[in-house]
């Protein structure tokens, strides 16, 4: 961030220099005596994009880091690279797949004669993740070329055949590619063949300048003209040079222009096939036509695609296109489908936004469930909503046990999952008209009763409608009232945290003296008691652990506080998934009759008034504003608790 104490005059004073000072230009035997000392200038297009992507601080998060990444990852963990932190969310794989590609092709192997393309559903990333190379690539540090060069090619290239391999020992670097044919003619005519005098400049990657960045829309079927690819020929300049004249050469199709650098092709496979055969050349060969009769220019760049599923499959089922579809490395770009990440996201999007309505706690993750809910296809191992918790790493309890369900599994059942349900920017849309409907601000309650009126609305399928409406009104509804209840409790029950720690800790105490056949001494008074077990039961039958269950309970939290302290982990009520969702339900249910009562009275006594003005003051704690906590509370006594 800028001082403000600084001026302007000294913040584009000290840009220019630093600028300055990145610039470089000399002769071609400037250039050989720079590589002297610095072997890694001439990287090809793929190793220098890697290289523009990659940080030193990228480290690969484990389970010891967060017990979630182990349920998520497994044992290896999760590769984090620090460009792509805080800006996309959920597809950590996505990104990781993306970077071994450039990490492949740097290395030379197969990948660097091969094409990315990303497939995925609409509003999944693909074109922002192009986006960031790009920016990332931009950034990176300037490279050289031969100035005047309309391809910005390489200076090495200026090296004779015949002497390559001399200087490919003196300097440590392997020579690769051929001068352009401008440049050719430049040589011959403008310095009579002494190359070591031709001048060699920096120059730094530019999208606007189409500069070693390139982009290639969708062109119109009737009108697939190459020249978008390989340039053109200057018909003005056909009345004074002939056709064989370098020229009457305009070098600025996009292979050209992305030379060096990144030619992305935009929705590709809309593109008849003859268009898409100059990728064969420019990724096995490294070489495309020329216009006219020019022969062949080397090209080194690295070509991202990028488009639907429903296209690529269309695509991929021509058996006439098996040469372009060798040359393909895919990269499956799906939905997040995970909750916590999910929220990110809108809360990203929003904060690049004008809206500054407030959003009640809860409201996002509500939008969120439900686009994941969406994403989601069914499973005989477990419900959508379990699905959706094992996904965003979390424990589920079932019947007093963590739920064993191999996330690995369930991705491996449903290969293509992700890949179609509500896309991101429909979740926006529904954001932004609540927020526009309620400046008050939003709770749960507003985001779904916009979802539900934007299902309704659309031109979803009947059966694909029926499902979403079934989410939104039952699935989604339940969910919300448990987490509803929860906060409530929370605002009601004082010192929520410090009652659960206590909970949890005298069950540890009576526990682990009832598994080792001893007593409990009173912490207070140091008294040997009994360990307690009406207590002990009180907290198990929360989570139906009841009768001849409950001893094999109890061992397993013992079991368990023992492996945690080998560990030298901190032990809290949160730590052990069964036993933090027991005592949670204990205090819950421990308020419900007096939360029921305060929230639902139409008319309170001074106590209940008190109680409830106190509950109000807590939610706002929490998050809420007055307005919000009015609805949220109006919602509950209608729906929260209903006899």
């Amino acid at each position: 961030m800028v001082k403000k104490d600084k001026s302007f005059a000294e913040l584009i004073s000290t840009d220019r220099e630093k600028r300055a000072e990145e610039e470089w230009s000399g002769t071609f035997l400037d250039y050989l005596e720079l590589l002297r000392e610095n072997p890694h200038l001439p990287m090809l297009a793929h190793k220098r994009v890697y290289e523009a992507l990659i940080d030193k601080n990228d480290t690969v998060l484990t389970a010891e880091d967060d017990p979630r990444i182990g349920r998520l990852f497994g044992d290896e963990g999760v590769k984090v690279y620090t460009k792509f932190k805080d800006i996309f969310f959920g597809i950590e794989p996505v990104v990781d797949r993306i970077v071994r590609y450039f990490h492949a092709a740097a290395l030379k192997g197969e990948e660097s004669r091969q094409v990315l393309y990303l497939m995925g559903p609409v509003g999944a990333g693909k074109s922002s993740l192009v986006d960031h190379v790009h920016h990332l690539f931009e950034t990176a540090a300037p490279m050289m070329a031969i100035e005047g060069c309309p391809i910005q090619e390489e200076p090495l290239h200026l090296t004779p055949r015949h002497l390559r391999e001399e200087f490919e020992k003196m300097l440590g670097v392997h020579v690769e590619g051929d001068l352009c044919p401008v440049c050719r003619y430049r040589l011959k005519e403008e310095f009579g063949g002494e190359y070591e005098k031709m001048r060699v400049i920096s120059v730094r990657p530019s999208k606007r300048a189409r500069r070693a960045i390139a982009v290639v829309p969708p062109v119109d079927p009737n009108n697939q003209d190459t020249s978008v690819l390989i340039g053109s020929e200057d018909i003005s300049k056909l009345d004074k040079y002939s056709e064989s004249d370098p020229r009457v050469l305009n070098l600025d199709g996009a292979f050209d222009a992305g030379n060096r650098g990144i030619v992305e092709f935009i929705e590709v496979f809309k593109n008849e096939t003859e268009y898409l055969h100059t990728m064969i050349t420019a990724t096995q060969e490294k070489q495309v036509p020329a216009p006219g009769r020019h022969g062949m220019v080397y090209v080194d760049c690295a070509i991202l695609a990028h488009s639907n599923e429903a296209e690529w499959r269309k695509f991929k089922a021509e058996h006439t296109n098996e040469a372009i579809l060798d040359r393909i490395v895919v990269v499956k770009v799906p939905y997040n489908l995970r909750l916590s990440e999910e929220v990110k996201i809108y809360q990203k999007i929003l904060g690049k936004s004008g809206f500054d309505g407030h959003i009640a706690p809860h409201t996002l993750e509500t939008a969120a469930m439900f686009a994941i809910l969406s994403r989601l296809e069914p499973s005989n191992k477990c419900d959508r909503m379990t699905k959706l918790r094992l996904y965003n790493g979390d424990e589920v309890i079932e019947k007093g046990r963590t739920k064993k369900v191999d996330i690995e599994e369930l991705k491996g059942d449903a290969q293509d999952e992700g890949l179609s349900g509500i896309s991101t920017r429909f979740i926006v849309k529904a954001l932004d008209i609540a927020l526009s409907k309620s400046p008050d601000g939003i709770t749960p309650i507003h985001i779904r009763e916009a979802l539900i009126d934007m299902v309704k609305e659309s031109e979803f399928a009947d059966d694909k409608k029926k499902d979403l409406l079934g989410f939104l009104q039952d699935t989604i509804h339940k969910e919300y009232l448990s987490i509803l209840e929860k906060e409530i409790t929370k605002a009601f029950v004082h010192a929520y945290e410090e009652q659960a720690e206590t909970l949890f800790h005298n069950y540890l105490d009576h526990a682990e003296a009832y598994v080792n056949k001893s007593k409990v001494k009173d912490r207070d008074t140091k008294e040997e008691l009994e360990p307690d077990e009406n207590f002990l039961k009180s907290i198990e039958e929360q989570i139906a652990i009841v009768g001849s269950a409950c001893q094999g309970f109890r061992q397993e939290v013992i079991a368990f506080l023992w492996s945690a302290t080998r560990r030298k982990e901190k032990i809290t009520y949160t730590s052990y998934a069964p036993l933090k969702d027991a005592i949670e339900k204990r205090l819950t249910s421990s308020v419900r009759d007096i939360s029921r009562i305060v929230t639902a009275s139409r008319t309170r006594d001074e106590d209940q008034r008190n109680k409830y003005d106190k509950l109000v003051e807590d939610l706002l704690d929490l998050g809420y504003t007055p307005y919000s906590a009015d609805v949220i509370l109006k919602y509950a006594a209608n729906n929260l608790w209903k006899d």
